[in-house]
Order: C-alpha cells, then structure tokens, then sequence
C-alpha cells in the first residue's frame, strides 16, 4: 500500500510538470515517457485520434506519434534516437489499441502470445521478429476528456520487476487511470496552443501556397531533433534542453508568419522572383518579427528571433541584416550606407537551426517552379553550404541524425493533390 501512494503522489506531482510544457508533440512525448515510469514499463506507444488523414478524407484511426524501447535503446550508440515505423491503426476491435480506442475499455494482456482465442483482437507479432524483442505484457488504455472525447491511446509494454517481465496488476490500471486524467487535461490544453498557432499559419497558408500545416510541423520537428543531438553533443543540462526544446517547436512553425503582409502577387507569382520582387519578399522577416515586437514571454522572444534571422547566413550574408523590426531603420550601416550584417555566432542558435531545416525542407519539396530535388543533390547541396549558409557545427549535427530527419517526413507528409 506504502508503494503505492508514492506512486500516487508522483502522479499528482507530474500534473504541474505536464502543464508546463506547451508543445503538443513534445506533451505527447513526455506523457508516454512518464506513463512507462508509473508503472516500470519497459517499452511503450503513444497515439493519436486521426479524424482527417493525408489526403483530406475522413476516417477513423489511430497514428503512431512516438515509441520508446529501453531495451532496444541500450543497443544504440549514445545520443542516437530509436527509429521505429510511422503506420496507422483502424479504429475497431481487431487491435488491442484499436479496440481499447473503439471501447473506450482499459486492456490488459499478460502475455500477447496467448491471447484468448474469444477475444475480438490479434497481437502483430511483426515488429517482434524484425527486432529479435519480445513484446510480452501490455496494458493499454485511452485517453478522453471530461466529456468523452477520445484523444489517443497509450499502450505500455513489459512491466519489469527484478529484471523480469510480469504482467500489469490492478493496481497498474488504477494509477495509469489517474494519470491519464491529469495526462488529457495537459493534452487538451496544448492542442488550444496548436490550434491558435495553425489558425496563424492558415492564415499564411491562404496567402502562400508554400506555407502549409505539414511544411512548419516538418520544420518544426527537424529543428527540435538538430537542437536534441547539439545540446546532448554540448552537455546542455536537461532542463534547460527540455524548457528550449518546447519553445523552439513553437518559435519554428511560426517561421514565416510575416508572409501575411507580403502582396499576394509576388506570393502567388508561379514563377521565380525579380530582384525587385525578392527585395519585397525579404522584408517577411521583419514583418514577422514585428507580430513580436512586445514580448511577454519565453516564446515570443524565440519566435522574433526565428522569424527575423532565419535567412542570415552564417557568412554575413543573407537578409535582412541588422534592422530593427519595428521601426525598419537599420541599426547599424557599413560604409556603403547598408545595413550592418549578422554572422557566425551572433546569429542566434534557434535562427542557425531553423535556417537547417527551412531549407533542406524546401529542397525536398515541390514548388511551382520546381520539382522536388533528390536525396542525393538534396544532401550534397547541404553540405556544400556548411560554412558559408550553414553553422558547420550544426550540419554535422544534421548529418548525424539523419535517420530520424527522414522518420520526421513520414510523419508530416506532401499532400500528393497539392
């Protein structure tokens, strides 16, 4: 009993550590993380309800959005993230989290390789024999709100005790019941956040094509994953690698808000700029940091910086230079009379990253006046910039997690009728 009212009062205590953090993907992340904890589960998945899918259709599914494996993690290099498969799930009772979704039921499975030949769902042993892990115990259970909404599942996998595997107990489902009630409150709260930042972008997206949910939520998430593998390659203390990294995401979809105030003849142009009309389109950069030209909070100070220093180059080059945002008045001149430029480490970090992932986004994408490049020139182009474009540092860094770069674009992506 003494266990677990410990365990209890964590759950309690987690509350107000969930409520802190505003990202809604990296909420997601750490719910599944603090739910394996609750209960010493070894492995684990988190997923969400997927009304709409990639195509504008409607349907009923659950998306995988992260998986986590202690196990499986100790087998690889330090720093190095898992890579697990990006599938949906119908909503109905032939899975386990299929069913707990379509019931709204908590499911406890003591071993998955004797299921009940009565029961409605099957166990897809598929991930088992390509890892050589063995998935035993689970326990799998929704997450709704107050008023009976269905916002995702959790399923934690392998409760570990001394070193081995036993099954989940009641007393497992009444602590993972509470804090999936804390969990939901936290989620719905980051999902306002997300929607109030998407309304932002569709506003952008009304005036530029290019500036679409899928584009920002990829730049977004290839900037977190740049900046994880920099701070652990510089030893940054996790808290302050965890409070960055969810400021970050936020700042990073909200790259070109400035696009908003750019005439809708140089956005919509199907073709390439003049240079006339590049000038035009260069002052994005100051519009946008202009919406943050009073701010109130950690985010609002991320996000001037991303918007305003995105496009300077780590040579000196690039735009807009140093101009204050507000007044457009340089703040310093050269010779010439031109404004002062930014470059190397006076550029700030999440300007250096966002730059990263803006581009290798572009590249990788479809425009009107070009087709998507390939992996190849794609990458070569991204090292030839190192240097010049690009931080060096943080192209290594890019370079090194290339493999959760390409997972990130399976889960944001093209709409293929754009």
């Amino acid at each position: 009993m003494a266990g677990e009212v410990t365990d209890f009062k964590s759950i309690i205590e987690l509350d107000s550590e969930l409520n802190q953090i505003q990202d809604l993907d990296l909420l997601l992340e750490r719910i599944l993380q603090e739910a394996r904890n609750v209960v010493r589960a070894d492995a684990g998945s988190i997923y969400v309800k997927q009304a709409i899918d990639d195509q504008g259709v409607l349907v009923d599914k659950l998306l995988i959005k992260y998986a986590q494996n202690d196990t499986v993690q100790k087998t690889l290099p330090p720093g190095q993230k898992m890579i697990y498969s990006i599938f949906s799930v119908p909503i109905n009772e032939k899975s386990i989290s299929g069913y707990c979704a379509f019931t709204g039921k908590i499911v406890n499975v003591p071993d998955m390789y004797n299921i009940p030949a009565d029961a409605p769902y099957s166990f897809n042993s598929s991930f088992d024999k390509l890892t050589g892990y063995k998935t035993t115990s689970t326990l799998t259970f929704p997450l709704t709100t107050a008023d009976g909404r269905l916002l995702g599942v959790i399923q934690v996998i392998n409760k570990t005790e001394n070193g081995d595997v036993v099954p989940f107990s009641e007393e497992d489902k009444f602590l993972l019941t509470h804090f999936a009630a804390n969990a939901t409150i936290a989620l719905q709260r980051a999902y306002v956040t997300r929607a109030m930042i998407l309304r932002m972008i569709k506003m952008s997206e009304l005036r530029d094509p290019k500036e679409t949910g899928t584009h920002v939520n990829r730049v977004a998430s290839y900037a977190v994953e740049i900046y994880d593998r920099w701070a652990y390659n510089n030893k940054i203390p996790e808290a302050e690698r965890d409070s960055f990294r969810d400021i970050l995401r936020i700042g990073a979809m909200l790259h070109d808000v400035g696009k908003v105030a750019i005439s809708d003849v140089i956005l919509k142009k199907p073709a390439r700029f003049t240079p006339e009309e590049f000038m035009i389109m260069q002052h994005h950069t100051l519009y946008g940091a202009g919406l943050f030209d009073d701010p109130q909070s950690p985010i609002d100070h991320i996000s001037r910086d991303i918007a305003l220093t995105h496009h300077e180059n780590w040579d000196g080059t690039g735009y807009p230079g140093r101009i204050d945002p507000v007044s457009l008045v340089p703040e310093t001149t050269d010779e010439a009379g031109k404004p002062g430029t930014r470059k190397g480490y006076d550029i700030p970090l999440a300007g250096r990253i966002v730059a990263i992932a803006d581009v290798f986004d572009a590249l990788c994408s479809k425009r009107v006046y070009k087709e998507p490049w390939s992996e190849e020139q794609v990458l070569a182009e991204m090292r030839q910039l190192a240097g010049s474009k690009f931080d060096p540092d943080l192209i290594d860094v890019f370079f090194e997690i290339l493999p959760n770069i390409k997972q990130t674009q399976s889960l944001y992506p093209e709409d293929p009728t754009a």
